[in-house]
């Protein structure tokens, strides 16, 4: 596939949380369901963030190539460095998942990579620990960086949720709500997230939220979402539908669309959480469709069919 940069930015998903959440496995699960696009996964060390060894094809320096055509970089104290040089050392990588370190914050990490012109920031994903995000909230020492994580969130992954019972859970589900208020809270078991709830990878044609929503190992996993793939009116503002999508009470985790703008050059629509951004759509892309997934109990299939035209209620509803 083409390795096609829409507007010129290569989109990055930063991912925090503190030690012990599960963040190693969910970078593993992302490189194993990459499904041919070249992803450039930059960790503090590889000590850190162990690859799995059978994805692993050579190592070089600080640099690790692994199958499919990812790459998974060491950049310690040189993020910076290592951003401004990756696209000229790689320039068929499509996406960057930059994964924090324990105690670092996320969203001033998202700040400074937003300073660099050859990115864009396309979500911030913090994974905690159910069984342990309130203690180690009420710590001393990491209780400030824990909610300071929490609230620059667009996505909330809930980690193992199989380890508490679900009074505890539901619990903590209320409490994590109020730390980030602006975010989507997706619950999880050893960190089994469709990789296209995360990331919002192009494939140059269409929308590329509709390829799956499984994950390798976690055969149910697609029973916990709804996928609606829509037809979008040529006269639909995008930025309007991307403030009705990422509205609170709409239950959209992720929206991606293709869009007419009215002048023959198609747009991209991607929403995570309540946040939204507008970009020049990928070479060869047709414009008229959009793909919205949110969990199953919690998608508000009305809200999505207002934010398009209200004559699409009824077709959702017998769906």
């Amino acid at each position: 596939m083409s390795g096609a940069r829409p507007g010129g930015r290569l989109p990055v998903t930063v991912i925090g949380g503190y030690l012990g959440t599960g963040k190693t496995t969910l970078v593993n699960r992302l490189l194993r369901a990459a499904d041919g696009q070249r992803l450039a996964v930059l960790v503090n060390d590889f000590g850190a963030t162990p690859i799995d060894r059978d994805l692993i094809v050579s190592s070089s320096g600080d640099t690790l190539e692994i199958s499919g055509g990812c790459v998974c970089c060491s950049y310690g104290s040189d993020l910076m460095d290592t951003l401004m040089t990756l696209p000229e050392q790689r320039p068929d990588i499509e996406r960057v998942v930059l994964e924090t370190s324990g105690v670092a914050l996320p969203g001033m990490v998202a700040s400074a990579v937003t300073l660099l012109p050859a990115y864009r920031i396309d979500g911030i994903v913090v994974m905690v620990d159910v069984e342990t995000v309130r203690t180690m909230a009420d710590d001393a020492y990491l209780g400030d960086t824990i909610t300071r994580q929490l609230a620059a969130a667009d996505l909330v992954i809930a980690n193992r949720c199989d380890l508490v019972d679900e009074t505890s859970l539901q619990e903590t589900l209320a409490w994590l709500a109020t730390q980030s208020p602006a975010a989507r809270l997706i619950p999880a078991t050893r960190a089994e997230i469709a990789p296209d709830l995360l990331l919002g990878l192009r494939d140059g044609a269409a929308p590329r939220l509709s390829a799956t929503l499984t994950t390798p190992g976690a055969p149910d996993a697609a029973s916990l979402y709804d996928s609606l793939e829509l037809d979008v009116p040529d006269d639909v503002d995008a930025a309007e539908l991307g403030q009705s999508l990422g509205a609170p009470g709409t239950g959209v985790l992720r929206a991606k669309g293709i869009l007419n703008r009215g002048d023959g050059k198609p747009i991209a629509l991607h929403v995570v959480g309540q946040r939204f951004e507008i970009d020049a759509a990928p070479p060869g892309a047709t414009p008229g469709k959009l793909v919205v997934i949110g969990l199953r109990a919690r998608l508000d299939r009305e809200a999505v069919a207002r934010a398009l035209q209200p004559s699409l209620s009824t077709s959702l509803r017998n769906a």
